[in-house]
């Protein structure tokens, strides 16, 4: 049988783009070469799609230190340096180049954050009719939006905490004026952070007048809308993988424990110390309940092949409030998602094969419109 001709799209224009090297260099190496044939398609930092030679050349680039840590964690030797990682990486592409060219069966794109995760490469591959493995332009964008997501889940009944969203026209016309309605609204402390954004890049915890001011004129240097979030006291950061298109299933839920106040972009990448505990010490019947809220905001955003779903459990066991749904959450062999499909019994070839199967199940299903 011929093989599949997977294009792996990966890199991208936000700010997670190091992590999206990280999770393609994980799948090129989890892709069985007997069943596929990988075609590489980067996405450089300024918006450039790269081919071949040109896309292993992005995978080759040196690593920024704060990626170093988990470059070195995925080569499973703490001493090896990053660029083992890639060259390991490199034994399965293949060269456009050399005559592998030909109709694209399914693509697989590992885009976090804007521009990639949020609709736009999926609108693309929409107007080409190509398959392609994760959430459709809707579930999408809306996934990135954390302000209409929130407001989906609030109306298919599913729990979330109290939310405001303002705009950067706002914060710079009058930040004074901003910071007062919010007052007026929460109590401290609160949380803050860019609407459209990924990786806890921008979010800050908020404690004072003073401390507000300068979250709300930082998050709004990534994004035109800003979410304001009030505090879930007391609560464990609990995370659930789902996998399927009308009919998903959800993964054991884990925690995530952070080495700073909370789960910020330096306590994920930089700093040392955060912990996944997977299975997370959970009763059975909150487990199932925090399952079962998963799946539900996969469906509220019609998601399909693959979501991570956040949430807020309070220590107490009563309160689960659902966070956010990442349509394209990390994927290296030690992020959260594969590792609680792995504690679930689904093992990382596994599912990536899964994934693939599912776009194809998917974009048939659609052929079938009139």
């Amino acid at each position: 049988m011929a093989k599949l001709r997977v294009a792996l799209i990966f890199g991208g224009r936000s700010k997670e783009h190091e992590i999206s090297l990280l999770s393609a260099q994980s799948i090129i190496k989890a892709l069985d070469q007997d069943r596929y044939e990988v075609i590489p398609i980067g996405i450089t930092k300024d918006g450039r799609w790269l081919r071949a030679d040109a896309a292993m050349r992005a995978l080759q680039e040196p690593a920024p230190p704060a990626m170093r840590a988990l470059a070195e964690q995925l080569a499973g030797d703490q001493g090896a340096p990053v660029a083992l990682v890639r060259h390991r990486a490199e034994e399965a592409l293949v060269d456009l180049e050399s005559g592998a060219a030909g109709p694209i069966d399914v693509a697989f794109p590992v885009l976090h954050g804007p521009f990639g995760e949020d609709g736009t490469v999926q609108g693309l591959l929409e107007l080409a009719g190509i398959p392609y493995v994760g959430a459709g332009v809707t579930a999408s964008a809306v996934g990135m939006d954390k302000a209409l997501q929130k407001q989906i889940f609030r109306q298919a009944g599913l729990p979330v905490v109290d939310f405001l969203a303002v705009k950067r026209r706002e914060i710079e016309a009058d930040v004074g004026a901003v910071v007062r309605r919010i007052e007026a609204a929460f109590t401290y402390p609160l949380f803050v952070k860019p609407v459209n954004l990924g990786s806890s890049v921008g979010i800050h915890k908020a404690k004072d007048t003073a401390s507000l001011q300068e979250a709300l004129v930082d998050a709004s240097r990534y994004d035109r809308r800003v979410l304001i979030e009030a505090f879930a006291a007391d609560c464990r950061e609990i995370e659930c993988s789902v996998l399927g298109n009308d009919d998903p299933i959800a993964s054991v839920p884990g925690e995530i424990i952070p080495c700073r106040e909370f789960y910020d972009y330096t306590a994920k990448y930089i700093e040392e110390g955060s912990e996944l505990v997977i299975p997370a010490d959970l009763p059975a019947e909150l487990a199932g309940r925090v399952r079962d809220l998963a799946t539900g905001a996969y469906l509220a955003l019609d998601c399909a092949g693959m979501a991570r779903v956040d949430f807020f459990v309070g220590r107490e066991g009563r309160r689960v409030y659902v966070n956010e749904v990442n349509t394209i959450p990390g994927f290296t062999k030690i992020s959260m998602y594969p590792k609680l499909w792995e504690a679930s019994g689904l093992s990382y070839p596994a599912l990536v094969d899964r994934l693939i199967e599912l776009a194809l199940e998917r974009h048939q299903d659609k052929a079938r419109n009139e």
